[in-house]
């Protein structure tokens, strides 16, 4: 259960956090939350896709796995791609709000807070190390972000753009397994926008990212790869 609580220099002084990757450190996800910014360092590696949440709006994942639970750039302890998601990458820390507006908060229950190993969050003196500067630039990234997602995807509503998609894969052994409840850019009406939509798009600021998403879909042919692997030396 997770227990986030602000950053205090006093109270977490001696804290560590490990940053190496596993399983036991929750990076077993089969999908990544991310937002427009990101999308250029996502598609060279990762299928970007827009998952549908019960109130009807749409959040841009990268996927990493095809099924629940599988990551499958997680090799033991290395990720097997050179750009890590923000969302995992920011992994124990996160955004919260307090009287004097955002701050720093961590997961005293992550696995990776520890007191013996991993990255010093504070100096003796109670200064931020550079590791923690870096985390707080990361979730300032992060934070803006996700702000820009909900008019993004209102933008790909307005012109009709994202439609639903099944996939079904062949594990390499006779079976196969369907993913399914995700959409995704369609890039043949997006070609077909009439010059003031097209325009539109790109003043807001949505249209690199609509086609860096496009894009991106050619990693599922790795993702597919990297399953059936996966199975077969299972």
């Amino acid at each position: 259960m997770a227990q986030h609580v602000p950053l205090d220099p006093r109270q977490h002084r001696d804290l560590r956090v490990i940053t190496r990757r596993g399983q036991a450190f929750g990076d077993g996800a089969m999908l990544a939350p991310t937002f427009p910014a990101e999308f250029r360092n996502l598609q060279a590696h990762y299928p970007i896709v827009f998952q549908k949440a019960a109130d009807g709006s749409f959040m841009p994942v990268a996927l990493l796995g095809l099924r629940e639970g599988e990551n499958l750039f997680l090799q033991g302890s290395h990720w097997d791609a050179h750009y890590v998601p923000l969302s995992i990458e920011r992994q124990p820390f996160l955004i919260g709000r307090s009287a004097t507006g955002l701050d720093v908060h961590i997961d005293l229950d992550s696995p990776r807070v520890s007191t013996s190993a991993g990255e010093r969050l504070f100096t003796e003196h109670g200064a931020t190390t550079p590791f923690l500067e870096r985390i707080s630039g990361l979730l300032g990234a992060l934070h803006q972000g996700m702000a820009s997602v909900a008019p993004f995807v209102q933008a790909l509503l307005a012109h009709d753009l994202l439609e639903s998609f099944v996939l079904d894969v062949a594990d390499g052994d006779g079976g196969s397994g369907r993913l399914a409840g995700y959409h995704t850019i369609n890039e043949e009406r997006l070609a077909a926008l009439d010059a003031a939509a097209l325009d539109g798009l790109h003043r807001a600021g949505h249209l690199a990212a609509a086609y860096m998403a496009v894009a991106s879909l050619s990693q599922f042919r790795g993702l597919i790869e990297r399953s059936q692997r996966t199975i077969r030396h299972a």
